[in-house]
């Protein structure tokens, strides 16, 4: 059994298109968990790739299992 290793992916506009500080929280994209860093990877490409022409709107994999348990081991 693979261990379970939540991901966070969300997304929307952001302020510089080279930061991560949202324009407006309201409007965030929260696309979803997924189990594992593949999940997630896939689910931020197609949002990331859909909104290729718009360089103020970012998706963000976030680690939410280093997040619940900072001591465990830091893989994907």
């Amino acid at each position: 059994m693979t261990k379970q290793l939540l991901h966070l992916v969300i997304g929307g506009r952001v302020k510089d298109p080279k930061g991560a500080e949202f324009e407006n929280l309201d409007q965030v994209d929260i696309v979803g968990v997924y189990a594992n860093y593949a999940e997630a990877l896939k689910a931020w490409r197609g949002k990331a790739q859909a909104t290729v022409d718009d360089a103020r709107t970012r998706y963000f994999v976030v680690h939410l299992h280093r997040l619940m348990d900072p001591e465990q081991d830091h893989e994907h």
